[in-house]
């Protein structure tokens, strides 16, 4: 691709200096008690890595990070750190919180670029781990397993993997090259990849897996459906999904499509429906392309899920919104095109002329691998059913899931955290199925 087609698309947020990223962490008031660390849902050593970076220990930093965090140059840049880390800092009462995600990125990038990394790993013996999925669940489950001496082998039904993070966020936020540097280190920790294996299609089922050896299977599949609406005229031309539109411009800015592919012209009136990430990421991407947009959501702006740094960064950028808004029907032309919409408001009922309709309404799980599977219990809406103990087994023995699949759509950070407690599960499970089968065999002889 050209360069002048892909700088709509450059990252926004330029990365620090190392000399700014020093300055930045000697800022740090390392605090008896720190906040930024309770906030971080995973539990990152946050005071400690950004020690010794103030100190120009870049590889310590490192390490100190690789205790926790198997994706930080992702975690960096896409975590909502306002409301977590960065929000919790002291500093942050002055209006000068230390810019964590920020440091965690630049430790992140710059061990990549050096290739400073050299872990000590356990030989392979406590067991082997198929791994279902590769987005931030499916490789987090997949990292802590193989530093702990797992075998770890990770299923992948796309042809690269990354799963949403790949495919689901804009270049702008989250470089590609980045997610591949981020998968190449979980790779070096003897993790194999299997992509263009799709479990639950032909041969390949959770039963087959099993049969080829395998200790304990993760379901980190995450929801990768979007919810559909049941509006008239939804299903006209030009009412489109978000995803699909996000996954068109990936394509598209990788050079897999060309522009003609991906379903917004320069100039067109789009409206986006929803509130959360997703929306934003919609939103931004098709003001990227050249279109006047506009959010359609439902409630007020406090009541939206999406990050605020999002909402403030869209509006920047020339994104209108319409607040308690709904859509209550589409209307077309005589070619069954889409153009305008029925909107709904605390003002009364109108129409409006759109050119293309994107739905960002929420997501659900895919349902191929449970009904190709006995025993994997889902509730009502598809989500699978886990247990506490060990943490995140189905009801199916030796089956785990975690991530969105379980617990419904969440922010990147958030499925770490609750694939890390499902690793430890799954950990805990083959250590007693190899103790019991050790016990058994000797009370034979």
């Amino acid at each position: 691709m050209q360069e002048d087609q892909q700088s709509p698309f450059q990252v926004i947020h330029e990365p620090f200096t190392p000399l700014e990223a020093i300055t930045e962490a000697k800022r740090c008031l390392h605090c008896k008690v720190p906040q930024c660390r309770k906030g971080c849902p995973i539990g990152n050593n946050i005071p400690d890595f950004i020690h010794q970076l103030s100190k120009g220990n870049f590889g310590e930093a490192m390490n100190v990070i690789n205790e926790i965090s198997n994706l930080p140059a992702i975690c960096g840049r896409v975590c909502p750190h306002e409301k977590q880390c960065q929000g919790s800092c002291v500093l942050g009462k002055k209006g000068e919180p230390i810019q964590i995600g920020r440091l965690e990125s630049f430790v992140a990038d710059f061990d990549t670029e050096m290739n400073l990394t050299r872990e000590k790993l356990p030989q392979k013996t406590r067991g082997r781990i198929a791994v279902i999925g590769s987005g931030p669940a499916g490789l987090t489950v997949a990292g802590d397993l193989a530093r702990q001496g797992f075998g770890v082998t990770i299923f992948e039904g796309q042809d690269e993997p990354g799963g949403v993070l790949m495919y689901g966020i804009p270049e702008y936020r989250l470089p590609k090259q980045v997610v591949r540097n981020e998968i190449k280190k979980i790779e070096a920790l003897g993790v194999e990849f299997r992509t263009g294996c799709m479990v639950g299609h032909n041969d390949m089922t959770v039963d087959s897996i099993f049969s080829d050896g395998y200790d304990a299977i993760f379901i980190g599949t995450g929801t990768a459906l979007p919810q559909t609406v049941d509006t008239k005229g939804a299903r006209l031309n030009g009412v489109i999904q978000s995803i699909h539109l996000l996954h068109q411009v990936a394509a598209y800015n990788e050079g897999a499509t060309i522009r003609s592919r991906v379903p917004v012209r320069d100039g067109e009136r789009v409206g986006v429906i929803g509130g959360g990430n997703v929306a934003m990421d919609a939103a931004r991407t098709c003001i990227r392309l050249g279109a006047d947009v506009t959010v359609i959501y439902r409630k007020t702006q406090a009541d939206m899920p999406a990050i605020e740094r999002e909402y403030t960064e869209a509006v920047e950028e020339g994104v209108k919104f319409l607040w308690q808004t709904q859509a209550t029907e589409f209307i077309g032309d005589a070619r069954g095109r889409l153009k305008e919409v029925r909107l709904v408001s605390p003002d009364g009922e109108r129409t409006e002329p759109f050119d293309r309709i994107f739905l960002a309404i929420g997501s659900r799980p895919a349902n191929r691998i449970v009904s190709t599977t006995e025993g994997i219990d889902v509730d009502e809406k598809g989500y699978v059913i886990t247990t506490e103990r060990p943490y995140g087994m189905t009801t199916r023995r030796g089956v785990f899931a975690g991530g969105d699949v379980v617990h419904r759509p969440q922010t990147v950070v958030l499925a770490m955290k609750a694939a890390k407690q499902v690793a430890e599960g799954i950990a805990q499970y083959v250590d007693a199925v190899k103790l019991l089968e050790h016990v058994n065999a000797n009370v034979t002889k």
